[in-house]
């Protein structure tokens, strides 16, 4: 059974997912109010309390920590940190704001033989999932073109510094990326982006509000995406995304946050996704390699290849 740490509470971090996992169990919480916990964990004294991440680290009894960083700039740091206190680490995304940082990660990895993943897991939920598996038993025939868009809501709490979060591309887009790459499994060649703060209802803000990237594939393929915090409360879902993948023999798409999909191969209309199949758990995968009992469905490099290519886009805005 994992001993689980969490620091930070600046992202997706894990704590429901920390009750009754049959594979580990919350041991310590720094930076992480207890009052946020779930009502089955927060009376468990049990869960030690720490006021800082080195205090967690000294905690010899944390097998892995899970980091949702206060500053995603400072995460970087705070991963090699950890492994090289001999834990292992799953940290929020992007978990680096450039390559050097991502190349550091998992050179510290190597280096204290700890493992790293990232929340890299956007393939692995329905439909993506059922999606992917689509592509990967050929009947799409050769991918040609994907069309993704990702929306999120706008709040007056939206991080105005990409240094708090990763900023559109990096903390939004990079989904998107992730479906081009592990949903649809067409490794990217290269990107462009462009993106405004055109809408931000804070003067001078930081916050960009949205985004276009046009992306090149290994496979003579294209890919396009559309990110933005334009997603209203009427859509009824909290990311309304979109995802087309159209091959040389059909196409399949997912629309209004997964709700709808549909299958065309050649002249036959095959309608909706079977999104009841068993889907697979990205979390309990790490957990599981973590432990050792299994192995990940990509390298480390492929897992991290979204990140890499987000922070590639968001550096061509710049130029």
């Amino acid at each position: 059974m994992l001993k689980i740490g969490l620091y930070g509470i600046n992202g997706h971090q894990i704590h429901q997912e920390l009750v009754d996992h049959p594979l580990a169990e919350l041991a310590a919480i720094a930076s992480f109010p207890r009052e946020k916990l779930p009502d089955a964990l927060r009376d468990n004294d049990r869960i030690r309390k720490y006021a800082t991440l080195e205090e967690l680290l000294a905690d010899d009894s944390i097998d892995a920590v899970c980091l949702c960083s206060p500053r995603r700039a400072d995460q970087t740091k705070d991963t090699i940190r950890a492994l090289e206190a001999g834990k292992h680490v799953y940290a929020e995304k992007p978990c680096a704001l450039n390559e050097a940082d991502i190349n550091a990660i998992i050179d510290a990895a190597a280096r204290t033989g700890r493992v790293f993943h990232e929340m890299a897991g956007t393939a692995f939920g329905q439909p993506y999932y059922a999606i992917r598996e689509i592509v990967r038993s050929g009947i799409l025939g050769e991918i040609v073109q994907i069309i993704t868009e990702k929306s999120y809501p706008y709040y007056p709490d939206r991080a105005q510094d990409e240094a708090l979060d990763g900023g559109l591309i990096c903390q939004n887009g990079i989904h998107a990326l992730r479906f081009i790459e592990h949903a649809a499994g067409t490794p990217i060649q290269s990107i462009q982006a462009v993106e405004t703060g055109f809408g931000n209802p804070v003067a001078n803000g930081g916050l960009q509000m949205a985004g276009s990237m046009i992306a090149t594939l290994a496979n003579g393929g294209v890919a396009t995406v559309s990110c933005n915090y334009l997603n209203q409360p009427g859509s009824g879902v909290w990311g309304e995304e979109s995802l087309k993948i159209l091959g040389t023999k059909g196409y399949v798409e997912s629309s209004s946050g997964g709700q709808q999909t549909r299958l065309v191969i050649g002249d036959q209309d095959l309608g909706p996704l079977d999104n009841e199949q068993a889907s697979a758990d990205w979390l309990t995968i790490v957990f599981k390699n973590f432990l050792g009992l299994a192995e990940m469905p990509f390298s480390l490099a492929e897992e991290l290849s979204p990140t890499r290519w987000a922070i590639r886009a968001k550096l061509s805005t710049e130029k």
